[in-house]
């Protein structure tokens, strides 16, 4: 048959008990603070090749645009951005979507595989 502790023999064994569970829920805690930590960093815009890829990019729609002889704000207008949204795109800092690149490739004469394939030149 099961003893049942008392109220006393309770106050005794449970700071012992909670002594034994304090540093593996501290553990827990840390652990899932470090995992969120880790998934919300930007890996993929600090690693050095996908950097280099998104500047070839930027470098390939600045060479059409120029080729072209258009101004950042008259393929702002035409595709429906802002000029900042342009610049970016040329300076690698941000990428356009999938419908912004066919927009720029139609603008620009090119096809749109075309002027994805430029990119690795």
């Amino acid at each position: 048959m099961a003893v049942i502790p008392s109220p006393t023999e309770l106050l005794i064994i449970l700071p012992f008990i909670f002594m034994n569970l304090l540093p593996w829920v501290l553990f827990v805690i840390v652990a899932v603070l470090a995992i969120r930590w880790f998934l919300r960093q930007e890996r993929g815009s600090k690693d050095p090749e996908t950097v280099a890829q998104r500047r070839s990019l930027g470098e390939a729609l600045r060479e059409e645009r120029e080729r072209c002889k258009m101004t950042q704000e008259f393929v702002a207008q035409h595709v429906g951005v802002s000029r900042q949204a342009v610049s970016k795109w040329e300076q690698g800092a941000s990428e356009p979507s999938t419908t912004n690149l066919i927009k720029l490739a139609k603008l620009y004469g090119v096809d749109p595989a075309e002027l994805l394939r430029s990119i690795g030149k």
